[in-house]
């Protein structure tokens, strides 16, 4: 066999096992590994500006693409802990990434050691599994056993430590004979799909809720092949959305307090009847007090993590299952009982969906200056088509995007679910684009995220990676701005000031375009509605052209209350004009 470092082997079985790009910053004790990749070749590395930022780009990378595992690698001490607010939110999702860190000698381990710190049991409750290898012949198992548990069950990250003498340490391993581990993933049966689809052909006005791990499994054309031969709409939930297309006549519209449709509301109050595929029943999604949403309905829930079936509350059946192994006998069973006329006809409360989703809208016509944020995504609709693909984390400006955009295909709509953090949208976005560099990529923040974690701009300029950023700025933390009303407070959440460089911001504080622009991005600043959908298409030509990120700022009002509820979904408060002629909303999907 081959004599080669503990680090070479693990370049090769990350090449064997797929990867193709890593994200990450070297230092000291990581660059024997560093120094393994340069020798081996075969992997494209990406320097981040902040181990957090390459953590996020893993992030993007992974959620990107089906199949893809986003890789972050840094050295000791403050890099494994700047990793870990990416553990957490690929944790959350649910999604694959692996971080591999440097660290003291394992000799030194003890003797608190310069960045030496016991990283993996930080890590440890926001991982599926997080290691320090203390023996080099170890390394191999080490990585072949974390690719296995991300891909494994319920998808989720790890976190490989690799002290510096055991990664420069040789070892024998025999590369030409590795061969990835079997992934394991639960499966329905079929008697549990029947009684499902009893269930379901029990009911009057039934719903399928489509979750994120319909998108993990890969599983989307099932799930509409599903609605179609039932004739059951869709309520997508906001990792699942792209599921469906949002324009497909199946299409309910979303549901919860924040990201949720009018419609989608309406729709699931009227509901008798909701299977839930591969969706968490988040509390955003079903309100805090689940007796309003749960009221009146019978509910099959189908996970491929047992401990969350009845976790939020006690469904009437549960299957645990992956969702494409799921889909694939819901399909099947549904086919046969369609051939022999057992299937109920369910077209009459699918046009009263439709009804519905043509009537209830949101007003986005606004001619206002300063400009109101509904305007924006009306300009987006217009501006980039069904291809395009959205990133994006927390804010007013993911909730009001959530309830005004359209997505018409899985994995694009790309948005840091559970977690939420500031600042992931850059990052996020850099690794989406490092995946799918031929298609059209635009993030999507407030200013606030969009300081968090500027400084990866200059990533994007440096490895040529082109991507639109829409940046709607209002100089507030405008989420909890609006929280705060329920204290009668406007406190600590003004990111206005007079800046002595740039008068022309009227009091708006950070000059975006020029901080872009000094990190090697190009820049455009709009202030009036008119100019939006201008600015958008010369940012489109600017991307292709110079191939680095563009980002085009939007002055908004100070003030905006975005549609959303404090408890319940049936308690929703519209604070703003709705739509009452097509005019209003002129690129909303109506009723097909």
């Amino acid at each position: 066999m081959a004599r080669m470092t503990a680090a070479e082997a693990a370049v090769e079985i990350l090449k064997r096992e797929g990867v193709t790009n890593m994200f990450g910053l070297p230092g000291a004790a990581i660059n024997p590994f560093y120094a393994a990749m340069r020798s081996r070749g075969g992997l494209h590395h990406t320097l981040a500006r902040h181990v957090e930022g390459a953590s996020h780009m893993a992030e993007g990378y992974t959620r990107a693409k089906a199949g893809n595992i986003g890789v972050c690698i840094g050295t000791s001490g403050p890099a494994g802990t700047d990793m870990i607010t990416g553990l957490y939110s690929a944790s959350a999702d649910s999604i694959p990434i692996l971080c591999i860190t440097g660290q003291a000698p394992v000799a030194k381990l003890h003797k608190e050691d310069f960045q030496a710190v016991d990283i993996a049991s930080i890590a440890k409750p926001l991982t599926k599994m997080a290691v320090t290898v203390l023996e080099p012949a170890q390394v191999p198992g080490a990585f072949q056993q974390a690719f296995h548990l991300m891909r494994s069950g319920r998808p989720g990250p790890v976190l490989i430590d690799l002290p510096i003498d055991v990664q420069m340490a040789e070892i024998e391993f025999d590369v030409d004979t590795y061969e990835p581990l079997p992934v394991y993933k639960p499966a329905a049966t079929r008697r549990q799909v029947e009684k499902a689809l009893d269930l379901l052909q029990a009911s009057e006005r039934p719903l399928i809720v489509a979750g994120g791990g319909i998108i993990n499994a890969d599983a989307a054309d099932l799930l509409v092949e599903f609605a179609e031969l039932t004739g059951v709409p869709v309520v997508p939930t906001l990792m699942g959305w792209g599921t469906i297309p949002d324009d497909h006549p199946l299409t309910a519209g979303m549901v919860g307090l924040q990201t949720s449709h009018r419609y989608g509301n309406e729709t699931f109050l009227q509901s008798d009847f909701v299977v839930g595929i591969g969706n968490r029943w988040a509390n955003r999604h079903t309100g805090n007090d689940t007796s309003v949403y749960t009221a009146g309905r019978t509910f099959v829930h189908v996970d491929i993590e047992p401990t969350q079936i009845g976790r939020t509350f006690a469904p009437d059946f549960g299957i645990v299952s992956d969702a494409k192994a799921a889909l694939e006998l819901f399909v099947e069973v549904a086919r046969e009982r369609k051939a022999a006329s057992l299937l109920k006809d369910y077209s009459a409360w699918a046009a009263s969906c439709q009804e519905r989703k043509a009537t209830m809208l949101r007003k986005t016509h606004f001619d206002n200056v300063p400009i109101k944020p509904q305007r924006v995504y009306e300009e987006m609709n217009k501006a980039f088509g069904r291809d395009v693909r959205y990133v994006t984390t927390i804010g007013l400006s993911q909730i009001q995007a959530a309830q005004l955009l359209h997505v018409y295909k899985d994995r694009h709509w790309i948005n840091a679910g559970q977690a939420g953090p500031l600042g992931w949208t850059v990052p996020a976005a850099l690794g989406v684009a490092t995946a799918v560099p031929e298609e059209t990529v635009v993030a999507l923040s407030g200013d606030y995220d969009f300081q968090f974690m500027i400084e990866e701009l200059a990533v994007g300029a440096q490895f040529n990676i082109p991507y639109v950023h829409v940046v709607v700025n209002n100089a507030y933390l405008g989420l909890i701005r609006q929280a705060q009303r329920n204290f009668d407070m406007d406190y600590c959440v003004q990111l206005s000031f007079d800046n002595v460089n740039a008068p022309e911001l009227n009091g708006y504080g950070v000059d975006h375009v020029k901080v872009a622009e000094g990190l090697g991005c190009k820049a455009i600043r709009v202030f009036e509605p008119g100019e939006i959908g201008n600015a958008l298409e010369q940012a489109k030509k600017l991307a292709a052209e110079f191939k680095v990120p563009v980002i085009v700022e939007v002055i908004l009002e100070r003030i905006t209350n975005v549609s959303m509820a404090g408890a319940d979904i049936d308690k929703v408060n519209e604070w703003e004009e709705l739509a009452t002629a097509p005019g209003d909303a002129p690129t909303a999907l109506l009723g097909n």
